[in-house]
């Protein structure tokens, strides 16, 4: 039998995580599993039930490494998953993505010469300004087994001179936690909360995430990006559960007049910019599964409004995701007011660009991964 840790540090990590452990449950007579938490974000959603709906246990172990610089969480986090490492001595470390939790458990696992497993491999968006750019770029500088969402990835990682052998086109986990959990919401709202912002909603409605702090830290920019959304609303209600820290600098830059008190009675919302507190994976899939339109500057919505086919606009200058502009319903449009103005309504309208599903988002990428891990460590 092997051991395998899989590592998370964010609430996107474990969606992207959980549909991998469930394949691995099936194979629990040859593969054992453990789930590191590294606590890199404090998400008070992340709750027993959190766990429940994603079909998997509690992690076993959680750092609870909280916020800090990157340098100190980085640190923190080796130090801490080193101890877990010469504790349980796995045969593999398993890891996810691109945040700092990615980056600092690789280190740990190839200084023990554990094997590294980089799932979502070969992403690049080629902006070295993105700390994320540098854990994807260091991630894969000592990974040994690659599993890439989209051929481009499998590309970039030949041009760096990996091995063909140790890269594999898998298709994308998160597609398949995405499908998982649209069955678990199929014609019913995961909450109270979700059921009654949907009833006030119109038939066109949009959805829009912020967070970035090329986006929200700088005040020019963020007044730029809300004043586009405000004219959109004026045609389509906006719904923006709103990132902790993109409210304070709402507050800070008394931006704070562009928003709409949400209505108390239920009739119809026919236009508004409504800010609300963060919501659930579930409770905001509820609402922007049926949007007209998405607003992001997340790397994951530009990949799951694609699986679905619904028009995103990318509120940044570039993405590590190109294969949702190419063929998907992803328009990368950085920070212009009008261009963003224009393309939302056309979104409205309903003129769009024809767009298509990568190959294999098809929500069996977990069990391609398994199977492979499989042929590769039960030879």
């Amino acid at each position: 039998m092997i051991k395998i840790i899989l590592v998370a540090g964010a609430r996107p990590n474990f969606m992207k995580i959980s549909p991998i452990l469930r394949e691995f449950g099936k194979k629990a007579s040859e593969i054992a599993t453990l789930l590191v938490h590294t606590g890199q974000h404090y998400d008070h959603s992340m709750s027993a039930t959190f766990f429940k709906d994603l079909g998997i246990k509690e992690p076993d172990f959680n750092l609870e490494v909280g916020s800090g610089s990157h340098a100190v969480q980085t640190a923190n986090i080796m130090i801490k998953f080193e101890e877990i490492c010469l504790q349980e001595k796995p045969d593999l470390v398993l890891v996810v993505g691109d945040v700092n939790s990615t980056i600092a458990t690789g280190l740990v696992a190839k200084k023990l010469h554990i094997g590294l497993v980089h799932v979502e491999a070969g992403l690049r968006s080629h902006d070295r300004s993105m700390p994320e750019e540098i854990n994807r770029l260091a991630t894969d500088a000592i990974t040994d087994v690659f599993f890439t969402t989209e051929k481009e990835g499998t590309a970039n990682l030949l041009l760096e001179g990996r091995a063909p052998s140790s890269i594999h086109f898998v298709g994308h986990v998160m597609i398949d936690n995405l499908y998982y959990q649209l069955s678990k919401i199929e014609g019913k709202a995961p909450s109270t909360l979700a059921q009654s912002l949907k009833e006030v909603l119109p038939k066109k409605y949009i959805c829009m995430t912020m967070h970035r702090p090329s986006n929200v830290d700088n005040k020019e920019t963020l007044s730029r990006l809300l004043h586009a959304a405000k004219q959109l609303s004026e045609r389509a209600p906006i719904i923006f559960p709103c990132h902790p820290r993109t409210r304070k600098n709402i507050a800070l830059y008394e931006l704070s007049s562009l928003f709409s008190d949400f209505p108390q009675s239920h009739s119809v919302v026919e236009s508004g910019f409504f800010i609300t507190d963060p919501l659930g994976y579930n409770d905001f899939l509820f609402l922007w599964k049926d949007a007209v339109l998405v607003l992001t500057d997340s790397g994951g919505l530009q990949e799951e409004t694609t699986a679905l086919k619904i028009p995103c606009i990318t509120m940044r200058k570039n993405t590590e995701r190109p294969i949702t502009v190419e063929i998907g319903s992803n328009i990368v449009e950085g920070n212009d007011e009008d261009k963003i103005i224009t393309l939302g309504l056309d979104a409205i309208k309903g003129k769009w660009k024809k767009s298509s599903i990568p190959e294999l988002w098809d929500g069996k990428a977990s069990e391609r991964i398994v199977d492979i891990i499989q042929k590769l460590y039960f030879k």
